[in-house]
C-alpha cells in the first residue's frame, strides 16, 4: 500500500469512514446455481433464484438494442461489429425486468454498477428504473485509452453508472475514498475474450469499497467474466452467468 493509499483519520462527523458496518446476512445457494464458475443461463433466471435483500453489489452490462439502431454505420458484418450484433439484445422492457429484480435482491443500501453509453445517459437513464428504489449516486467515466467507433466523433469512453438502495449513505458502507471519478485503462486486442469486456481493475477497486471479503457479487450479464477475475483477485465470491456460456 503506497502512503497516499494509507486510510486518514476521520473525524466524528464526518460522513466518511474507514470501516464497513454492512455485513452480508447468511446466502442460501440454489441447487441449479454455483458459486465462481461460468454458468449458460438467462440472466434473469439466475435473478429470479436469489433471495431478497440478499446481495451487496450486482454488475449490471446490458446489450442496449438503442445503441445498436443509432450506430448502424454500415458495418455491422464485419470484425468486432458483427460479434456485436450477434449478441442477444435487450429493449426497454427487459432491462426494466432486470433492474427490478435486482433491486429486489440488493440488501439496504446495497449497489447496482450499470454500464451504459453516452445515448442512455443523453436519454434520461431514470427511464429505466420507474419507481424503483434505487437513486443515483454517482458515476464513473472509463477512459478506454483507444478510439472506437461513433456516427459523429469517435468514443473513447463507457460510463459506470452506480446506484444505491435506499437508504442512501456513504458512511459506513463505501469504504475506499480515492477512486477518480474519470479511470484509464487500456485493454489491449489480445486479452479480450468478449466484445463488451470491462476493466478488471476498476471493477476490483469496486468491489473493494463496498462488499467484505468473501461477500458475493453478482453479474447476470457476464459476458467476458470480468467481474468472476475481480472477485477472484479481491478474495469475493462470484455469482454470474451469461446466456451465451
Amino acid at each position: 500500500m503506497n502512503k497516499r493509499d494509507e486510510p486518514k483519520p476521520m473525524g466524528k462527523n464526518n460522513v466518511f469512514s474507514n470501516i464497513r458496518n454492512i455485513i452480508q446476512p447468511p446466502f442460501n445457494l440454489a441447487d441449479a446455481l454455483e458459486l465462481n464458475t461460468k454458468q449458460k443461463m438467462d440472466g434473469l433466471q439466475l435473478l429470479k433464484m436469489i433471495n431478497d435483500k440478499s446481495i451487496p453489489l450486482v454488475f449490471f452490462d446490458p446489450q442496449y438494442r438503442t445503441i445498436l439502431d443509432k450506430q448502424n454505420y454500415g458495418n455491422e458484418g464485419k470484425g468486432r461489429q458483427k460479434a456485436r450484433t450477434d449478441l442477444s439484445q435487450m429493449n426497454e422492457r427487459i432491462i426494466k425486468q432486470f433492474i427490478k429484480e435486482i433491486e429486489r435482491i440488493l440488501i439496504p443500501s446495497g449497489h447496482l454498477m450499470l454500464w451504459v453509453d453516452k445515448f442512455i445517459i443523453c436519454n434520461d437513464i431514470h427511464i429505466l428504473l420507474g419507481d424503483s428504489l434505487l437513486r443515483l449516486v454517482d458515476m464513473i467515466t472509463w477512459n478506454k485509452d483507444r478510439m472506437g467507433m461513433g456516427y459523429r466523433t469517435r468514443r473513447f469512453c463507457e460510463y459506470l453508472i452506480i446506484f444505491q438502495k435506499l437508504p442512501v449513505r456513504a458512511k459506513g458502507v463505501w469504504l475506499i475514498h480515492n477512486i477518480p471519478d474519470v479511470w484509464t485503462e487500456r485493454i489491449e486486442n489480445g486479452n479480450k475474450n468478449h466484445t463488451h469486456f470491462k476493466p478488471v481493475g476498476l471493477q476490483k477497486r469496486l468491489i473493494e469499497a463496498v462488499t467484505n471479503k468473501n461477500d458475493i457479487v453478482v453479474d447476470p450479464a457476464a459476458g467476458g467474466y470480468s467481474v468472476m477475475m475481480a472477485t477472484k483477485e479481491t478474495e469475493r465470491n462470484f455469482l454470474g452467468c451469461d446466456i451465451g456460456g
